[in-house]
C-alpha cells in the first residue's frame, strides 16, 4: 500500500526526511482491526516529528499521521479516536495513562490506505458528517473541545480569547466556543486570518499582541512564548489559560508575580478521551458547526500541504485522500 513515512528527523528541514512510498499492509495484533483510509489531515505533531521534537529517533521509521476517517473491515464508516491508552489507567481518562500514545508515536499512523487500530478507538461516523469534515476532528478539534469544555469549563457567556487564529486547533476553538455561547476574542497577524475569525464567529479579532476591550476569562493558548506574555495580561483577575501547545517556542516568561498576585490559573491539556469525541459530535450535530478545510491533496502531494503549514500560510485544516483500493 501507499504510505507517508517518516525515515529521518532533521529539525531546519523537516521535509526532507518524509517519503512517500510502498509499504507492507498493517498486521493487526489481536483486539485491534485494520480500516480502509479514506481521508486524513495533517497537524503539527508531524512536523514536530519531522524535527525530531518529541519522539526518538530509534522509533523510525514510522508511518506518520494521526487523523483518520473510512471504512472499518465490516465496511461501516468510523472515525478513528487517535490515543492509544488503557482507559483504567487513567481513571477512565485515557489521557492520563503514562503508557499513552497518539497514532504515530509506537504505532504506525494514517497517511496511507489502511491503518490498524485497536477495535475501542473506532467510533461510528455520523452520516450528517462527511469523510473530509470527520477527518479534521481527532485531534484538532477534540483538543480544542477539551480545552474549552474540559478544562476551562466555559458557559454561555463567558469571554474567550484564542490566540493565533487560522491553525486547526485555533479555528476549532473559535468555531466551538461561539457556538456555545461565548464571547470570542481572536488574534493573528494576518489580516486575511483575523477575517476569517470573525466569519468563523468571533466578536473581535486583533493583531497579535494587541490590547483587547476587556479581559478575558479563559484564554486557549497554543502558540507559547510569542504570545505568552499577552495571554496573561489579557487575562481577569481568577482567569485560566489554558495550553495545549508551544508552536513558537515552549519557553516563555513565567511572570509569577503577576500569576499568583491575581490568582491566575495555567491548565495544561492534551489530547482528548473517546467520551468527549462522542461528546463534541453530539454538540456538532445540535450546532451545525463544521470544520474549516483549506484544501484538499492527495496523498501523493502531502509534501505541498507540510509546506503550506511551515510557511504558516493554512487556514483551518489540509485533508489528505489516499489512494483507492486498487482491484
Amino acid at each position: 500500500m501507499l504510505a507517508a513515512q517518516a525515515l529521518s528527523q532533521n529539525y531546519d528541514d523537516p521535509l526532507s526526511g518524509l517519503v512517500v512510498h510502498e509499504v507492507d499492509l498493517p498486521q493487526p495484533e489481536p483486539g485491534w482491526t485494520s480500516v480502509r483510509v479514506v481521508a486524513t489531515s495533517l497537524n503539527m505533531h508531524d512536523l514536530w516529528t519531522l524535527r525530531g521534537v518529541g519522539h526518538p529517533a530509534d522509533r523510525l521509521p514510522i508511518v506518520l499521521g494521526c487523523d483518520a476517517a473510512g471504512y472499518d473491515s465490516d465496511g461501516n464508516p468510523v472515525i478513528v479516536h487517535p490515543v492509544i491508552a488503557d482507559a483504567d489507567a487513567g481513571g477512565g481518562d485515557e489521557t492520563l495513562d503514562p503508557g499513552r500514545a497518539l497514532m504515530s508515536e509506537r504505532y504506525d499512523g494514517t497517511f496511507a490506505e489502511y491503518v490498524s487500530v485497536p477495535r475501542r478507538n473506532l467510533v461510528p461516523k455520523p452520516d450528517w458528517l462527511s469523510f473530509d469534515e470527520a477527518a479534521c476532528l481527532p485531534v484538532a478539534w477534540t483538543t480544542a473541545y477539551r480545552m474549552l469544555f474540559t478544562k476551562a469549563e466555559i458557559r454561555p457567556g463567558d469571554r474567550v480569547l484564542v490566540q493565533g487564529a487560522g491553525g486547526g486547533v485555533a479555528s476549532a476553538a473559535i468555531k466551538l466556543a461561539a457556538a456555545a455561547g461565548a464571547v470570542v476574542y481572536a488574534t493573528s497577524r494576518s489580516a486575511d486570518k483575523r477575517a476569517a475569525a470573525l466569519a468563523w464567529g468571533a466578536h473581535a479579532a486583533v493583531p497579535t499582541g494587541e490590547r483587547l476591550p476587556e479581559r478575558v476569562d479563559v484564554v486557549i493558548e497554543t502558540v507559547g512564548a510569542a504570545t505568552w506574555e499577552h495571554s496573561l495580561k489579557s487575562l481577569r483577575p481568577g482567569g485560566a489559560i489554558v495550553v495545549a501547545g508551544a508552536t513558537s517556542g515552549g519557553d516563555p516568561s513565567a511572570s509569577l508575580n503577576r500569576i499568583f498576585y491575581l490568582q491566575q490559573r495555567i491548565l495544561g491539556s492534551t489530547g482528548c478521551t473517546r467520551t468527549e469525541l462522542v461528546a463534541m459530535l453530539r454538540m456538532m450535530q445540535a450546532t451545525g458547526v463544521r470544520p474549516v478545510i483549506d484544501r484538499t491533496l492527495p496523498l501523493a502531494e502531502i509534501h505541498k500541504g507540510f509546506q503550506l503549514m511551515v510557511e504558516g500560510t493554512v487556514t483551518g485544516k489540509v485533508v489528505v485522500h489516499p489512494p483507492a483500493p486498487r482491484s
